[in-house]
């Protein structure tokens, strides 16, 4: 049996993400979205994806998973990840003026069994 060391596992973690961002940003610009940012920080707050479809700005939380044991990945967005996502996504309004029209959306991505099962959660209000 092995064991993963803490460091091991949040590696693990971290590597998962990086992946389900690198399939997230592949299906947006795939229907059409123009990726802006990715991982944009304001102070302690990160938006993982900045992307608009030409109307509006769309901020795009990513949670990404390999099995549904403990739940599905959208399911750890809860109300404490979404203040701190508007937080950020105020910060960036105030940096680029331009924007009048703002939606928050989750893409949960479940990797197994080799295709990526993808689930776009649109206009979340928490």
């Amino acid at each position: 049996m092995t064991i993963m060391k803490h460091n091991e596992v949040k590696r693990s973690r971290r590597i998962i993400g990086i992946e389900g961002e690198n399939i997230a940003c592949q299906f947006f610009e795939s229907i059409g979205f123009e990726i802006l940012e990715t991982n944009w920080r304001h102070r302690h707050q990160e938006i993982d994806i900045i992307a608009t479809d030409g109307k509006s700005l769309h901020i795009i939380e990513v949670k990404t998973q390999t099995s549904e044991t403990g739940g599905f990945p959208e399911e750890s967005v809860d109300r404490k990840k979404m203040l701190n996502i508007i937080k950020a996504a105020e910060a960036y309004m105030n940096m680029n003026t331009k924007w009048n029209t703002l939606q928050f959306d989750i893409l949960s991505i479940l990797l197994k069994n080799g295709e990526p099962e993808i689930l776009w959660i649109e206009d979340v209000y928490l």
